[in-house]
């Protein structure tokens, strides 16, 4: 599953980002969403795990560019509030993390998302 981890945080960019490497994972890491989006037109993603608040372009913003090409993209949107009910609307596949979050918390959301993948893959 290659995925694509928005944080502008340095710190937090490098460790989450090697936290979510795994088996079957590749990870590449960047500090904007504008970055994300060019590095996502080469080649889509199937995850994207952004920070919410950005420089420039907000995670939200991202991720309603990226459901507009596709509605059914994978993203998780982390944020230091409660988003509540509304990033659900945007599509099926969308998911926030309450920062700051548990390793376990990333991991099981990860593993959750790879299983629901897996399962449409052999419908």
């Amino acid at each position: 599953m290659r995925i694509v981890y928005i944080e502008d945080n340095d710190e937090l960019r490098e460790t989450i980002g090697c936290l979510m490497e795994g088996p079957g994972r590749s990870i590449t890491s960047c500090a904007s969403a504008e970055d994300a989006l060019l590095l996502d037109a080469q080649a889509p993603f199937d995850l994207v795990v952004s920070d919410v608040s950005l420089p420039g372009q907000s995670g939200t913003d991202l991720a309603q560019a990226l459901l507009k090409q596709s509605p059914q993209r994978w993203i998780v949107l982390c944020s230091g509030y409660d988003l509540g009910h509304y990033p659900a609307q945007w599509g099926p596949n969308v998911r926030t993390l309450l920062k700051p979050f548990e390793i376990e918390e990333l991991e099981a959301l990860l593993s959750q998302i790879e299983a629901q993948r897996a399962n449409a893959s052999l419908q």
